[in-house]
């Protein structure tokens, strides 16, 4: 079985993409981010022509989360339970399904913009709500996964470099505590491979040359419980499919399990 993560940055402009790459890829489940596009809008039709059906969350906003499935998609539960919600409002930060027999998350975690910005004590406080909501999964013993883009670099070396985010959210005592206690529920990284250079970056700015200078971050998570992390026969980074013009700027997480 093969899951995937991908912070797509708007399905609509990357939707050939999309396609071109669950055909070629075997792809049977994918977590999607920053969908930024209501459900409404969302293109299920080209998706269903594919074999996958979608569990979607989203507002048509800069979020929107969704998952894709060619191997059954039950138990859909949209939103993120007891999210604190950022200005009064909830955002479309969370979708989990059952797929076979495996259960996912997709979540996008709140970027927290600056260590003095209110978005940075939601983020927190969002990291929180979910340590809670996926504890009872973590510890179950069913395959189960949390995927997606979490907006922080777990350690030193997901960066390329340190000095350049000082001050800066995302490599923060507090964000990287927060993943600490998440893991703790159960969960633990699955590190994938890079397809090149030393380190598994996901994510390249696309100002000033940062994916041809591989300047990236590894910010793109799966966080898998026992049964999961067990059945990793394989993980990497598509870094191919970050190449080229119309790209996102994050590159999809493999996984591939024997379940």
């Amino acid at each position: 079985m093969r899951i995937a993560s991908w912070n797509v940055n708007s399905i609509t402009a990357r939707l050939p993409r999309l396609l071109a790459w669950l055909e070629s890829s075997g792809t049977d489940v994918l977590c999607l981010q920053e969908a930024k596009v209501a459900e409404a809008q969302f293109p299920v039709e080209p998706l269903r022509e594919l074999g996958y059906e979608a569990a979607v969350h989203a507002t048509g906003r800069w979020n929107g989360v969704a998952v894709l499935s060619r191997v059954g998609l039950e138990d859909v539960v949209k939103g993120l339970p007891g999210d604190p919600g950022y200005e009064g409002a909830q955002e479309p930060r969370a979708v989990s399904a059952t797929c076979g027999p495996v259960r996912v998350w997709s979540v996008y975690v709140p970027n927290g913009r600056e260590v003095d910005h209110p978005h940075y004590t939601y983020k927190l406080q969002w990291l929180d709500a979910l340590k809670t909501a996926v504890a009872g999964d973590a510890a179950g013993g069913r395959p189960f996964a949390v995927l997606g883009d979490y907006n922080i670099a777990p350690a030193d070396d997901d960066v390329y470099d340190r000095a350049a985010f000082e001050g800066a959210t995302h490599v923060t005592p507090a964000e990287r505590a927060a993943l600490t206690a998440l893991r703790e529920t159960g969960l633990s990284d699955v590190v994938p491979r890079p397809l090149k250079y030393d380190h598994p970056y996901t994510y390249w700015d696309y100002r000033q040359l940062c994916f041809p200078k591989n300047r990236g971050m590894r910010i793109d998570l799966v966080y898998g419980n026992g049964p999961f992390a067990g059945a990793v026969k394989d993980a990497y980074v598509d870094r191919e499919e970050r190449k080229g013009k119309g790209a996102s700027d994050h590159a999809p997480v493999v996984v591939d399990l024997d379940v």
